[in-house]
């Protein structure tokens, strides 16, 4: 039997899963907690990938491997290898302005020709820009600039600060894929190609892409004149593989965690990565509910957005991956469950003996800003509140309606560049939920599929790893766990759009 790994590192926590590259079937698998907030050392979830790797049963079986992770996180390297200061995550809207200004300078319609975006908060570009502006000294350290599945791989295959790593910090080693290189905003799924011009723009350096693992070390001297460009990973294809491991072993007893002559894939962000997990194809729109809210679809071509709605990703198969995403989704639930002082089987049951429209009561759930709309400053608010309304049961339902009708939205802008549904596939913890379920019938009109519970964005890299190894995409069977009866209420996205269009245009 021949496995194969795949690997989450997620906003929360990383995943591991090591499965049958024949059949898809689970072997075993890992996880490990990730520290909270909006920026962290990277350090931290290279600990978390030994400590989940571990929990897994070691990779000593394990043929070969990739590594998905969340997208758009800033990991910025000097000339030695080292993390300049703690990557900017996705969710981290402190480059809203930069954002403003990158799309005031390019224009909306141009940047969405040139990358199948505009840009927001949770772009590297953005990022970059904001470093450029708020950290000029740290800006001027920049070698090289990775996002965190790229960081990840790149260790992973024994590269880092000579200190930390058999290789060394060999930058023109990074490598990405078309799925995280395209949530940048300076590379472009049309022309596969990065947007050095763009790039500039937002650190005010001008870039490279890596030459591969033989090219060698920068002159260090030319550095620090800064007469170089600043490196960027090299693409990969889905099926290429970034290299092979070397041994690697734990800084704390010595022993060895990665065996030698592992196969690694090229990896995808996370979204992309889900999608191949499940095997998404034409006519499928997944629906993901996790930290972050996502609504996403498979295509033939690239979508270019000028409003900025929705983001013209590529997918981990070598096609397209028109994406909306929300800041706020399973965390909804998990704050109004702890305001009620209920589990989550409680709320699911109070949730369900409301009507649906929750009595008038709406929640539009903006608790940390919110990125589809574009709105980095918003706050939560709760609307239609009566005497008579003011019921724990409206509360709850209010809270899985607000939820699902941001991301109801997110459907509707999809099919607003072509995207045409036949079914949706209902992915993430809160899908587990049966009141979510439920309510998500009555929100969306199309029908509703619940895949089996299951860590798809690992399961994406593992399909990756077997892709490496073998040159062929591997097909194993999605199982379904509901399919929710269509019960369409359209009250509930139309009183929801009317307090959510107030908060817009106040």
């Amino acid at each position: 039997m021949t496995l194969v790994a795949g690997i989450d590192s997620s906003t929360q926590s990383c995943k591991v899963v090591i499965r049958n590259a024949e059949t898809g079937e689970l072997v075993r698998s890992g996880r490990a907690a990730h520290p909270d907030g909006t920026e962290v050392d990277p350090a931290a979830w290279w600990s978390a990938l030994q400590t989940a790797i571990a929990d897994a049963g070691g990779l000593d079986d394990v043929e070969a491997i990739a590594i998905a992770g969340q997208q758009h996180g800033m990991v910025v390297l000097d000339a030695d290898g080292r993390v300049i200061r703690p990557a900017l995550l996705w969710n981290d809207t402190r480059s809203a302005s930069a954002a403003r200004d990158l799309t005031s300078e390019v224009g909306p319609a141009e940047y969405a020709r040139r990358t199948g975006l505009v840009p927001v908060a949770s772009f590297t570009g953005t990022k970059l820009r904001w470093l450029r502006d708020a950290e000029p000294q740290n800006a001027a350290l920049v070698a090289a600039v990775a996002l965190p599945h790229d960081w990840l791989t790149w260790r992973l295959l024994g590269y880092g600060p000579a200190d930390e790593s058999p290789l060394g910090p060999a930058l023109d080693a990074l490598t990405t894929d078309r799925s995280d290189a395209s949530g940048t905003a300076y590379w472009s799924p049309s022309t596969d190609a990065y947007d050095f011009d763009l790039f500039e723009r937002a650190l005010g350096r001008s870039g490279r892409e890596a030459l591969g693992a033989d090219a060698g070390l920068p002159d260090p001297d030319a550095r620090a004149t800064g007469a170089d460009a600043v490196i960027l990973p090299r693409v990969l294809g889905p099926a290429d593989r970034a290299g092979t491991t070397v041994e690697l072993t734990s800084a704390a007893d010595g022993s060895s965690f990665v065996p030698a002559g592992i196969v690694v894939g090229a990896g995808a962000g996370d979204n992309a990565g889900a999608a191949l997990g499940l095997g998404a194809a034409s006519g499928d729109v997944v629906v993901s509910i996790g930290t972050s809210g996502t609504v996403f679809a498979v295509t033939e071509s690239a979508a270019q957005d000028e409003s900025g709605a929705v983001a013209g990703f590529a997918d981990a198969s070598g096609l397209f991956l028109p994406l909306i995403a929300t800041l706020n989704a399973a965390r909804v639930l998990d704050s109004i469950s702890r305001l009620l002082d209920v589990d989550y089987d409680t709320f699911a049951e109070f949730a369900m003996r409301a009507e649906p429209g929750a009595g008038g009561v709406v929640l539009v759930p903006y608790f940390e800003g919110e990125r589809t709309p574009n709105l980095p400053d918003a706050t939560a608010s709760f609307h239609g509140l009566t005497i008579a309304s003011t019921r724990r049961e409206n509360f709850a339902r209010a809270a899985i309606e607000g939820m699902l009708c941001g991301l109801g939205a997110g459907l509707d802008a999809v099919r607003a560049v072509g995207v045409r549904e036949q079914r949706l596939l209902l992915i993430g913890g809160a899908a587990q939920n049966p009141a979510v379920q439920a309510i998500a019938a009555q929100v969306f009109d199309a029908p509703v599929s619940v895949p089996a519970p299951g860590e798809y964005v690992a399961d994406g890299a593992a399909v990756q790893a077997a892709w490496a190894l073998s040159g062929t995409r591997p097909s194993w069977p999605l199982q379904l766990i509901a399919s929710p009866e269509p019960d369409h209420r359209p009250v509930i996205r139309e009183q929801y759009a009317r307090y959510a269009a107030s908060v817009v245009s106040g």
